[in-house]
Parts: structure tokens; sequence; C-alpha cells
């Protein structure tokens, strides 16, 4: 079965940086887009950025300049290089992955468990 283990979370103060990894792992074909959402306490879920197998990028209006997103397609592995960080990017971190099985022929979307990044001011 597929599994999306991030890792790379903690603590922080503010100005500092974190770098971000997910490592997808099982029966993988191929993934197509790989991406970083977050979830802080009483909001929803947010998309922060996403990567296309291609290496194009897409990035929240809030994170834009501060974040890079990355990935290493023989890894099977996405990273979120996080700058300046600020309290407000205070949340869970969780990793998506757009993937085909070798025993299915449908794409799917796959989460992680997720890692808390905290920034303190």
């Amino acid at each position: 079965q597929v599994r999306l283990v991030e890792s790379g979370g903690g603590l922080v103060q503010s100005g500092g940086s974190l770098r971000l990894s997910c490592a997808a792992s099982g029966s993988i074909l191929s993934i197509n887009d790989m991406g970083w959402y977050r979830q802080a306490p009483g909001k929803q879920r947010e998309l922060v950025a996403t990567i296309t197998r291609g290496g194009s990028t897409n990035y929240a209006d809030s994170v834009k300049g501060r974040f890079t997103i990355s990935r290493d397609n023989a890894k099977n592995t996405v990273y979120l290089q996080m700058n300046s960080l600020k309290p407000e990017d205070t949340a869970v971190y969780y990793c998506n992955a757009v993937l085909r099985l070798i025993t299915t022929i449908v794409y799917r979307d796959y989460w992680g468990q997720g890692t808390q990044v905290t920034v303190s001011s």
C-alpha cells in the first residue's frame, strides 16, 4: 500500500527557516502532481504549493517569495523550503500526491499524516 511520510517540521522563531520532506513509497508506477497543504487551528485546509512532474510550480499568494517547492522524481520525494517564516504560517502541513499504482490504471490522491510547524514571535 502507498505511504506518504512527511518530515522536517518543528518549532522555529519568526524569520527562521525549515525544510519539509515527503517521501512516497509503495507499489507506485507514476506520480503526477505533488503538493503541500496546511491547516491551522480553526481554519480549513488550504493549498500552499504544488509542483507537476515536469517541474511547473504554483504557490498560494501568502507564501510567494518565501517558500520554494521542489521534487526528486527518482526518489518519489517532494520538498518545501520555507524561509522568512511568520507566526501565521503555524499549521499542520500535509503532503499530497496524485499517483498511479502498478495494480490500477487510474490516478488517485494520497495524503500524508501531517507534520506540525510552529513559528514563535
